[in-house]
């Protein structure tokens, strides 16, 4: 089973349905029985669990997969055999397919929309609704639209968003169910979008989740260690992974260096907070060696468009000078000719301060200065 998303479309991950349905579920929202796969063999064993009939549903990053063909209704095994492979061989707006998603059909009375998003623009997160959905939401007149903040949708807001889209009875009992699970997944995972569409009612009254959209941005994906795994990694963070640290691309020009994720995290959000855009995120670790931090250095010189170096270090377990000896290394051997804005305290700081002294390396009292170093030479 493919466990990655497909790829980063600026700033953004964004789930492929199945793996956004796996989120849905976990968070006990109502979905038919599916099953994924990503080869015909495995799909015939998967056929066999799950039962027929059931809907082949092709999974890209992509919306227009109805009208492209890559959603074709099986009743059997013949017909699977023939439409599995016509399905798996889509390329729908220059995407192929990632995987296939086998689901149940469900027996549809009406089709409605659910959405919540990130408004950045006014801090917030506003919930869209529709009583008309599986077509694109810009499309439909009957909206309604509502600002919820940043915190959980209440019960009494979902109770009022309901009624304004005309439910009543178990289907906005459902719907109330629906909207505040999906925003507490929405505010812990810290998402850019979540979408049903559509959000069906079924014959007895019932809501399921028919379609899911899940967006998540890149600049706090590293704080969940539970979305890594729909991540495809470029060959620079597989090569770091298996060097023994952590990083992470970002789309920025200034690369972010620390010890412990946590320091590195707060770092970066420091850096965001002062107009700075982070390239990376690179972790050390605790048990990093000259070597280790050469090796980084070395993978942060094949990333182009990075400018500067910001390095916020807090000598424990690492001793700032192991740190210090890789940066001289790496402008000896040149692997790096790029400026360096540091901040190194704790263990031999001072020692390490010594020797990065005549380097292009620049020693702050402060982190806060340090960055503010590295987003001026940045503007200028």
């Amino acid at each position: 089973m493919v466990n990655k998303c497909h790829k980063f479309y600026g700033n953004e991950m964004r789930l492929l349905e199945f793996q956004a349905k796996e989120l849905f579920r976990e968070y006990g929202i109502n979905l038919l029985p599916g099953v994924s796969c990503t080869n015909i063999e495995d799909g015939r064993e998967r056929a066999k669990e799950l039962g027929y009939p059931f809907v082949i549903k092709i999974q890209v990053p992509v919306g227009g997969r109805g009208k492209a063909g890559g959603i074709q209704s099986c009743k059997n095994e013949d017909e699977f055999e023939l439409k599995f492979p016509q399905v798996m061989g889509l390329t729908i707006k220059g995407e192929n397919a990632r995987a296939i998603l086998l689901e149940k059909m469900a027996d549809i009375k009406k089709e409605l929309y659910l959405s919540l998003f990130l408004n950045r623009s006014k801090r917030c997160y506003t919930v869209i609704a529709s009583s008309e959905g599986g077509v694109e939401i810009e499309s439909v007149k009957n909206q309604v639209i509502r600002e919820v903040g940043l915190g959980d949708v209440p019960t009494n807001v979902a109770q009022e968003i309901s009624v304004a889209i005309g439910l009543d009875g178990k289907t906005a009992d459902d719907f109330v169910d629906i909207l505040v699970k999906l925003s507490k997944l929405t505010i812990e995972k810290e998402a850019e979008l979540a979408e049903i569409n559509p959000l069906a009612i079924v014959s007895d009254g019932s809501l399921i989740a028919l379609d899911g959209k899940f967006v998540t941005d890149d600049n706090s994906n590293f704080r969940h260690d539970e979305l890594q795994k729909y991540q495809e990694k470029s060959d620079i963070e597989e090569r770091a992974e298996k060097s023994g640290f952590s990083l992470v691309e970002l789309d920025g020009d200034i690369a972010v260096v620390g010890n412990g994720a946590g320091l590195v995290m707060s770092t970066l959000d420091m850096l965001s907070d002062n107009g700075g855009k982070p390239a990376c995120f690179l972790d050390v670790g605790g048990g990093a060696t000259t070597e280790s931090v050469y090796e980084a250095l070395t993978l942060i010189s094949r990333m182009g468009r990075v400018k500067r170096i910001l390095v916020n270090l807090y000598g424990g377990i690492v001793k700032t000078t192991v740190v210090a000896e890789a940066f001289l290394k790496a402008y000896d051997d040149g692997v790096i000719d790029l400026p360096v804005f540091s901040r190194l305290k704790g263990t031999e700081s001072e020692k390490a301060k010594a020797m990065l002294k005549d380097s292009r390396t620049k020693i702050y009292d402060s982190v806060e200065d340090a960055i503010n170093a590295a987003v001026m030479g940045a503007k200028n």
